[in-house]
């Protein structure tokens, strides 16, 4: 389990993180949602050891450290791996520097996602860079791993027909966290919903929960963020009399 106790950040006297408690099993896959600036990076940065916290996080009791952090994957659209080398030496280093590297894995969704394996990962568009990215963070032979935004620059087929994979190719052990705008495109792929606002957790629901109740996960951010329906016509409304 990946246990996250008090956990606080402050970027120049500004709280990013303000207490967060939350734990993850093992073979879970999690949305983390939240507005731009709720925290969820922060979050994940914190749980890789990225930034110095306040708080605990410990995997299955255990701080984390050199020995254990193997265990945590990171794929994130601000990119991680190494631009001069093609996806062929990607393999190769991950393969020589984590022992559960899914050799298999990896060649499969090279293929699935048509990605030359001895070009440049410089020379590659947008969209196909970050799914290099996620394709390493999935066959690096973490228990956890964690997905920031990771499908930027993908088209809604791409998008879903890789939920639809990742779901085929997730072995019992494997938890997935993941942070995306795309509610309504994730919902029926994820088994639990996290919300994050301004550092805080707003809410933290299964989504057979939702489903037995008749609610869906547009709506239930809706109300656990107190959407106010009638905020655009009102804007608008004050638009329009300014002219």
């Amino acid at each position: 389990m990946l246990n996250i106790s008090n956990l606080k950040k402050s970027y120049s006297g500004k709280q990013a993180l303000k207490g967060v408690n939350l734990s993850l099993d093992r073979g879970e896959i999690i949305g983390l949602f939240g507005e731009n600036g709720a925290g969820k990076t922060t979050l994940m940065k914190c749980i890789l050891g990225y930034l110095r916290y306040q708080g605990q996080i410990t995997l299955d009791g255990q701080a984390i450290t050199r020995k254990n952090i193997g265990r945590l994957s990171f794929a994130t659209s601000e990119h991680s791996f190494f631009p001069n080398l093609t996806a062929k030496d990607h393999k190769e280093f991950y393969s020589a520097h984590f022992p559960a590297f899914r050799s298999k894995r990896f060649d499969g969704l090279l293929e699935f996602f048509e990605l030359p394996a001895a070009k440049l990962v410089r020379r590659l568009s947008t969209g196909q860079q970050n799914q290099i990215e996620v394709i390493l963070a999935l066959c690096q032979g973490a228990d956890y791993i964690l997905m920031d935004e990771p499908f930027a620059g993908n088209d809604v087929f791409n998008r879903e027909d890789f939920y639809k994979v990742l779901l085929g190719i997730l072995e019992p052990g494997e938890t997935v966290l993941l942070s995306t705008h795309l509610l309504e495109e994730v919902e029926k792929f994820i088994g639990r919903a996290v919300l994050l606002r301004q550092g805080q957790i707003l809410g933290d629901v299964l989504m057979q929960d939702l489903e037995e109740r008749g609610d869906t996960l547009m709506s239930y951010v809706k109300e656990s963020y107190q959407y106010k329906a009638d905020r655009v016509g009102k804007a608008l409304s004050q638009l329009s009399d300014d002219r």
